[in-house]
Order: structure tokens, then C-alpha cells, then sequence
């Protein structure tokens, strides 16, 4: 199991399955997050956190603990 947390600056990835439950995993997919679509690493940040992401046409920077909530291939 490969997640959004282990993608490389400059990958695109495209989620498969979005773990976590009730409000946080809203919260993912109220932010553009869901199955099928593709996300690109624009950066990390220099301790590894937050994770700076294109998705959809639009950047948005989340945290690794919602990283890892998301599965990619």
C-alpha cells in the first residue's frame, strides 16, 4: 500500500482510495480529493510537513497525517 505521504516532489500520482472516516475524510474530499483523480507534488516543506499539492488546477497544501490517509498508484 503506496500513499500520498511517500510521493516524490515533482510525481504525479493518482489516488485510489481514500481511508479514514466521518468528518475527516469529508474534509479530504471536500478539498477535491477523490478516487480516480491526480495529484501532482509541487513541494515539501523542509521538516516534511505540510506537503504542497495541484489538484484539479489548483494548489493546496495538506498535512502528512491526511497524506497518509490517502492511497495512490
Amino acid at each position: 500500500m503506496r500513499t500520498l505521504k511517500d510521493a516524490k516532489v515533482g510525481e504525479t500520482v493518482k489516488v485510489e482510495k481514500l481511508n479514514g472516516t466521518g468528518a475527516v475524510k469529508r474534509r479530504i474530499m471536500d478539498m477535491g480529493i477523490t478516487k480516480g483523480v491526480e495529484i501532482q507534488v509541487r513541494k515539501v516543506a523542509p521538516l516534511g510537513d505540510p506537503m504542497e499539492l495541484n489538484v484539479r488546477g489548483y494548489e493546496l497544501s495538506i498535512r502528512k497525517a491526511d497524506a497518509e490517509m490517502i492511497e495512490v498508484i
